[in-house]
């Protein structure tokens, strides 16, 4: 991220319900007399608001149709205060985050853009706050989570290997995704390890609190995971738009078909070369999502 892009959003601090000060980038179009609806963007697991980056600068300075674009942080993650009781780390505590942010930012209304994790949140915030979503997208998620997927995310996030230096970083994020994601090149993968990563003396470190990917370890997979179905249908009134990594081993076709089902106008999208979570700014998906997102005002 140069000092130009930089330059693009705000920082913003704002404080949860429960003392943590928590952090959001708010990128803001050129023109302040913008009536069209912000978009909210919640990061995956243990992603961050750079992940949004990206897509973040195509929307807020697109030509026609320009938006105010927010990417949080959740608590243990980013820029975002640590948590010392690690079972805040949990879907209502983070959505309840969510509607800290929103009421701080002085959002009522706005388009989500809930990547994994963040899209799990989106469930329970259609329920808690149903005035507050006025579109949703989810990036590769719905109300099932394919155990093989989380098991994958399991074992990558709690490996013994460490980057030693930003090369590193790139070859080891290619060594646990580049089977699925063919369509990245070089410094799609560059971008990705910068999203992921930030430098403490000189050496890439983990960018979240490390007791998020501990949970995972605690997971009975032997049991089905819990569904989402009944939150899932808080959503049907609402605009929805499923993006698909066309190599996704977390959101399956058959939970895809059956949400389309369930929710008879929702919008699918198929990510080519791309697994679990899509990058949003490469291919046709910018264009797409301008294209859905222009009949919510």
């Amino acid at each position: 991220m140069g000092d130009e892009d930089k330059n693009a959003f705000s920082e913003r601090f704002f404080n949860s319900t429960d003392g943590l000060r928590l952090y959001a980038c708010d990128y803001r179009p050129a023109s302040q007399e913008i009536n069209r609806l912000p978009i909210i963007c919640l990061p995956g697991l243990t992603r961050n608001s750079r992940d949004f980056h990206d897509i973040a600068l195509i929307l807020s300075r697109d030509t026609v149709s320009p938006r105010r674009i927010v990417a949080l942080d959740y608590r243990g993650r980013g820029m975002s205060e640590r948590d010392a009781n690690n079972t805040n780390y949990n879907l209502v505590v983070e959505c309840d985050d969510v509607i800290a942010a929103c009421a701080t930012l002085g959002i009522n209304r706005a388009v989500f853009i809930g990547t994994s994790r963040g899209g799990l949140i989106l469930h329970l915030l259609a329920g808690m706050k149903p005035e507050l979503p006025a579109g949703v997208i989810f990036n590769d998620i719905g109300p099932v989570i394919e155990p093989a997927g989380l098991m994958a995310i399991r074992d990558y996030l709690n490996r013994d290997r460490k980057p030693q230096n930003w090369g590193d970083a790139v070859d080891l994020l290619r060594e646990n995704h580049g089977a699925t994601f063919p369509a990245l090149g070089l410094a799609d993968w560059e971008g990705m390890a910068r999203a992921i990563y930030r430098e403490r003396d000189g050496i890439p470190v983990v960018d979240y609190d490390p007791a998020i990917a501990e949970q995972l370890k605690t997971i009975d997979f032997s049991n089905p995971l819990p569904s989402l179905w009944a939150q899932f249908e808080s959503l049907r009134a609402i605009p929805l738009l499923v993006i698909r990594g066309e190599n996704s081993d977390l959101l399956s076709p058959q939970t895809v078909d059956e949400m389309a089902k369930r929710h008879p106008d929702m919008v699918q999208i198929v990510a080519k070369g791309q697994g679990h979570a899509p990058l949003l700014h490469l291919g046709d998906i910018p264009e797409l999502i301008r294209t859905f997102i222009g009949r919510l005002r």
